[in-house]
């Protein structure tokens, strides 16, 4: 572990924070954050899971919400959501598993993916949405997700998807912790990029079987079963095009020539007499409209978090600058711009978008956070104390956002409240970095002996 930089609680006592000292601190909270048998319900065969389905389902209520924060919430455009789950309602109810507590959510991240919790709580990415051409291959796309919880394919993988995540975390600890903590920022946004595809990330045989369930139960619900070879065409069109955005999708979804041909086959065999179905590409179109607006916005993101990726900064912040010509209040391109005006060190500018983005999408979690980081490196702790106040009010459970509340009461003067979160912190069971340094907090408060 990297200890932290010599003088930081001095510093922190005399609001004198540096931007390396915020750099550190974030980096440190965001790595607290971590610390049998069954009866397939598809094939009646006996299969070991790490979890009971109540254990799915809680889950579900207790990570999604910070997986989706992480994608920066749901879509603004609530008509586009309800829409999604008007069609995840209509297909679940003919799978093997009707009472999980399905949910669907178009989510605001820019990159191509879709992935589901255990208990059936589905995001789908604004990226993945501007590329779908009709309904059925939305029904495609959800019906893959639904093949995956009713197969119990995370319950399976339980273990290690739970290491991928603490890998992934632990990449951005030590990002800030090096000499290239200027890219911090950059490096904690691919991890939250990333982090939902660690999550569920499938086997070919997991992949095989979630095709082959997700035609199934469209086909029931009267689509084309070629819905499913169109998604597959279209995601195997952008790999070639962009593979940069479509590595997540890849990583926790692997494409493969077997998993496109066998559903082509089964669309022409099996469920051949679908293809009359309709693939309500009217209502589709007509339906995602609003998002659908957004669409050179969304492009722009694209390209600018793969500029940022690739470390390109300058580039990054001109496709940026275009997102948000061509739509200045959507929320995800001015969070994304303040994240790259940080990690250039513009802290002034980036305060601004930070706080624009609080007021345009008030009720989502991310950018409380982000302004509170940068006010905290900007010397005002009362400040960064309020938006990540707002952000715990907003999306409790996040021990590292109560170790930066402590950091601010701390600049604040306020020693008592400051070693009442830093207790809580420990309490919590963090380690490392972050946890050593409110320990020494409450030594030299007398808290502890």
């Amino acid at each position: 572990m990297h200890s932290h930089p010599p003088g930081l609680e001095d510093r922190v006592l005399r609001n004198r924070v540096t931007r390396r000292d915020a750099l550190w601190l974030f980096g440190a909270a965001a790595g607290a954050t971590l610390s049998g048998c069954a009866t397939s319900p598809v094939t009646g065969q006996r299969i070991i899971v790490g979890m009971s389905e109540e254990q799915e389902r809680a889950v579900d209520r207790q990570a999604a919400p910070h997986q989706f924060s992480q994608d920066l919430g749901a879509i603004q455009q609530d008509s586009v959501n309800r829409y999604v789950s008007d069609v995840g309602t209509r297909m679940h109810a003919l799978t093997q598993r009707p009472t999980m507590p399905y949910s669907y959510r178009v989510l605001n991240a820019n990159y191509v993916n879709a992935y589901t919790f255990p208990g059936g709580t589905m995001g789908v990415t604004r990226g993945i949405m501007t590329e779908l051409q009709d309904e059925s291959e939305l029904a495609a796309l959800l019906g893959h997700e639904m093949g995956h919880v009713n197969a119990r394919h995370s319950a399976q993988r339980q273990g290690q998807a739970m290491v991928a995540q603490a890998a992934v975390i632990g990449l951005g600890v030590a990002a800030v912790a090096s000499d290239n903590a200027g890219w911090a920022p950059i490096v904690m946004m691919g991890g939250q990029v990333g982090a939902s595809a660690l999550l569920s990330s499938y086997s070919r045989d997991n992949e095989r079987e979630a095709d082959a369930l997700g035609q199934q139960y469209m086909a029931a619900a009267g689509y084309p079963a070629s819905g499913m070879t169109r998604l597959h065409g279209m995601l195997v069109r952008e790999e070639k095009s962009s593979p940069s955005l479509l590595q997540t999708m890849f990583s926790s979804h692997p494409m493969s020539s077997e998993r496109v041909e066998n559903a082509r086959r089964l669309a022409e065999t099996k469920y051949a007499s679908s293809q009359a179905a309709d693939p309500r590409r009217e209502r589709f179109m007509d339906s995602t409209a609003p998002l659908r607006q957004l669409k050179p916005t969304i492009d722009a993101c694209k390209q600018g978090e793969s500029a940022m990726a690739a470390r390109r900064a300058a580039d990054a912040e001109g496709r940026f600058a275009a997102a948000l010509k061509a739509a200045p209040n959507d929320y995800a391109s001015n969070v994304l711009m303040a994240k790259c005006l940080a990690a250039q060190g513009k802290r002034p500018e980036a305060q601004r978008y930070a706080d624009a983005a609080r007021g345009i999408y008030p009720q989502e979690a991310q950018a409380h956070k982000l302004s509170g980081t940068l006010a905290l490196q900007g010397k005002n702790p009362q400040a960064a104390f309020q938006a990540l106040d707002q952000f715990d009010r907003l999306l409790p459970g996040d021990p590292g956002i109560t170790f930066l509340k402590g950091v601010s009461l701390e600049g604040m003067g306020d020693r008592r409240r400051a070693a009442e979160h830093y207790s809580a912190f420990l309490k919590s069971g963090a380690q490392g970095d972050s946890a050593k340094f409110a320990y020494s907090r409450l030594q030299a408060f007398g808290v502890v002996r």
